[in-house]
């Protein structure tokens, strides 16, 4: 699952070397916390969170295939 938002958060932003991701695991809720430089946060949210969202879902659809909830926190 970091595999899987590490690769959709590098092709959104125009500095992919800054994307960090680290995962922990809270109450067997995996929680991938994003970081990204401070000129490309937008880019990561989107308009009205519409992006965020959407990388959200694909995260909850793959952790649900693999019986496993997650949650995406984006940090600035």
């Amino acid at each position: 699952m970091k595999e899987l938002v590490a690769y959709i958060a590098g092709a959104l932003v125009d500095q992919p070397e800054a994307v960090q991701i680290t995962e922990t695991e809270e109450e067997g809720t995996i929680v991938l916390e994003l970081r990204v430089a401070k000129e490309d946060l937008g880019k990561v949210i989107g308009k009205q969170g519409r992006t965020a969202k959407a990388i959200r879902a694909l995260l909850s659809a793959t952790a649900g295939k693999e019986n496993k909830r997650a949650r995406l926190e984006i940090v600035e």
